[in-house]
């Protein structure tokens, strides 16, 4: 097999990120296979350049330009492996589609992923945040990662237990440039209890009969109530939720409740999870714009670019969101979009 590498200059990154905000690279690199990705390494320490991992760029904002190279990850590649009665393990190279997979093992019959459907994204991209929704998180099904150790240039395999995984992180988040992800293996199962637990299925499936209720209809349930409440990026440039939902202790959660009954909260066995959401909403930045960019209407977790912002503009407003939900709830939003470049 060739290994052959092509590097570019000055390449416009506008269409590569779903913010859709302006920024060049100063190199660009179509990342085919792990030996294609050691060469792409090597030339960037030969020239000391900075190296960024690029995936479907729906989980970043662009501050600026990058000065350095980008790695834009384009392995393809699924298939299955230790196929039994009722389970088997999908692997899913880096560059596969998450939601095209989440589509592909809901119509082969096989359970675990379909409530994380419409997640935008790439497979390599979802272990990092370990993404989550509708009550189930890619860690419930993961069975382990194959990564290139930036330190010592080797591919080695790690099992779910060791990519430490929790809400919204995981050792590849904490460890940025460490690790770069090849492929990842999910178990899946025929027979698994679908998850319909959280309100918006239990409404859009309400007259339907549960145990007769497939993967695929869980996953088209998840793609419907999703689509009510968030804009497609292809439409109206977005990262999907900006901000993690807080979590705080008990005691500051029992103040907070005192003098907001209303608040929205999920039980934690280390505390209390909150609707940051709600807290936007409640601070009035539900459907606020500005000549650029703004608060979705529908959904106030979600930062749109409607009239050709850049990533200063998105950040900006961010840092008035945060400010703001500081000041009224004393609650710290954290942003999970990485920020790339500077200002």
């Amino acid at each position: 097999m060739s290994f052959a590498l092509e590097i570019r200059n000055q390449v416009d990154l506008k269409g590569l990120n779903t913010m859709a905000v302006d920024a060049t690279a100063r190199q660009f690199a179509d990342i085919e296979s792990a030996g294609q990705l050691k060469q792409a390494l090597e030339a960037a320490r030969a020239q000391q350049l900075e190296t960024l991992v690029l995936g479907s760029g729906s989980n970043l904002i662009f501050a600026g330009d990058f000065d350095g190279l980008v790695l834009h990850m384009s392995l393809r590649g699924r298939s299955w492996e230790q196929v039994q009665d009722n389970a088997a393990v999908l692997v899913l190279a880096a560059g596969e589609n998450w939601h095209d997979a989440v589509l592909y093992a809901a119509r082969s019959g096989y359970r675990g992923i379909e409530n994380l459907a419409l997640i935008p994204g790439t497979a390599g991209a979802a272990p990092v945040q370990n993404i989550g929704a509708y009550g189930v998180e890619l860690c419930d099904t993961l069975q382990s990662v194959t990564a290139l150790d930036c330190d010592s240039m080797a591919v080695i395999t790690l099992a779910a237990e060791d990519c430490q995984f929790a809400y919204r992180d995981s050792l590849f988040k904490r460890n940025p440039g460490r690790y770069i992800i090849l492929e990842i293996r999910l178990r899946l199962s025929r027979s698994a209890p679908l998850k319909l637990d959280y309100r918006d299925l239990q409404d859009y499936l309400s007259d339907c009969d549960a145990a007769e209720l497939t993967a695929l209809n869980v996953a088209e349930a998840v793609m419907a109530v999703r689509r009510r409440k968030l804009p497609d990026p292809e439409t109206l440039p977005n990262t999907g939720s900006f901000f993690k939902n807080p979590v705080i202790s008990q005691l500051q959660f029992d103040d907070l409740q005192k003098k907001f009954p209303e608040m929205v909260f999920y039980p934690m066995a280390d505390g209390v999870k909150l609707a940051a959401a709600w807290l936007i909403d409640q601070a009035g930045w539900k459907g606020f714009r500005n000549s650029r960019v703004g608060i979705h209407n529908r959904q106030a977790l979600v930062l749109v670019n409607h009239s050709g912002g850049s990533g200063e503009d998105v950040l900006a407003l961010a840092e008035d969101v945060r400010g703001s939900v500081k000041e009224k709830f004393g609650v710290e939003l954290e942003i999970e979009p990485g920020v790339v470049g500077t200002c």
